[in-house]
């Protein structure tokens, strides 16, 4: 929106020049948000020799971003385009590529472009890397209630008293399904994505925002489970939502009928 960044078809190189020669050379702002970049990346949070483990004690390269000196060395896999892989490591890469054309520091810009004029009603705090940058598929602390604030921020079309914080078709492209992958669910830009028109962020240890449009709802979930990923936990979050979407229906359904 506010034009530092002028296509999600540019190539990163234009923002990022240290990637230049990489395997990202070829790789567009679009395949990032989508996760369909090629490169090979091992997400695995149990094993010690994956991507997502060794990028945090890597050598750093002499005078080069944390994030980018990982990336820069990791190969590809097919071509750009043709495959959904998740990887933390290419969120911390948006959060690069953000940094490089605003020349603000990602809290610096989140705190005026959206956590100020918003209201939320805490400070927040951000975790640094090696090179001082916040990490941006990471480690971001609020309050409940403001992860709430930002869950209902996007509902609101990404408004602030009126006006539009993103470009006008940004959500429509962001929460909706770019890359299908199971049945009913999908990736659109860096969200969840699912057939019904609700979408959700998701991160380890089972913290979620909860999206739907069509009964504007928002739910947010944070937890500290035991392991990063539980498919008995996740169940037993979908449960509670299903729970508090029937009785919402409920309440609507006796209120049109009085």
């Amino acid at each position: 929106k506010d034009g530092y960044i002028k296509s999600v078809d540019d190539l990163l190189t234009k923002y990022i020049p240290e990637l230049k020669g990489s395997a990202y050379s070829k790789v567009t702002i679009k395949q990032l948000l989508t996760m369909t970049t090629g490169i090979k990346w091992n997400e695995n949070y149990t094993d010690p020799e994956a991507d997502i483990v060794k990028f945090y004690t890597h050598p750093i390269d002499s005078g080069i971003d944390e994030t980018v000196s990982y990336m820069r060395h990791l190969q590809a896999e097919t071509e750009p385009g043709k495959k959904w892989v998740y990887k933390t490591g290419e969120t911390h890469l948006l959060g690069v590529l953000v940094r490089a054309a605003t020349g603000k520091s990602l809290s610096e810009y989140l705190s005026q472009k959206i956590w100020k004029p918003y209201g939320m009603e805490g400070k927040a705090t951000w975790n640094l890397g090696r090179t001082n940058q916040e990490f941006a598929g990471c480690c971001l602390q609020m309050k409940l209630r403001d992860f709430g604030r930002f869950g209902q921020f996007i509902l609101d079309s990404a408004k602030i008293n009126g006006k539009p914080v993103v470009p006008d078709d940004w959500l429509q492209a962001a929460t909706h399904t770019q890359v299908p992958l199971w049945p009913g669910w999908g990736y659109g830009y860096q969200w969840w994505t699912f057939d019904n028109g609700i979408f959700r962020a998701l991160g380890i240890h089972g913290q979620m925002i909860h999206i739907d449009p069509a009964r504007q709802l928002v739910i947010v979930v944070t937890s500290a489970w035991p392991e990063a990923e539980s498919y008995a936990r996740q169940l037993a979050a979908d449960n509670f939502v299903k729970a508090i979407s029937t009785e919402l229906d409920k309440e609507k359904s006796l209120q049109k009928n009085k």
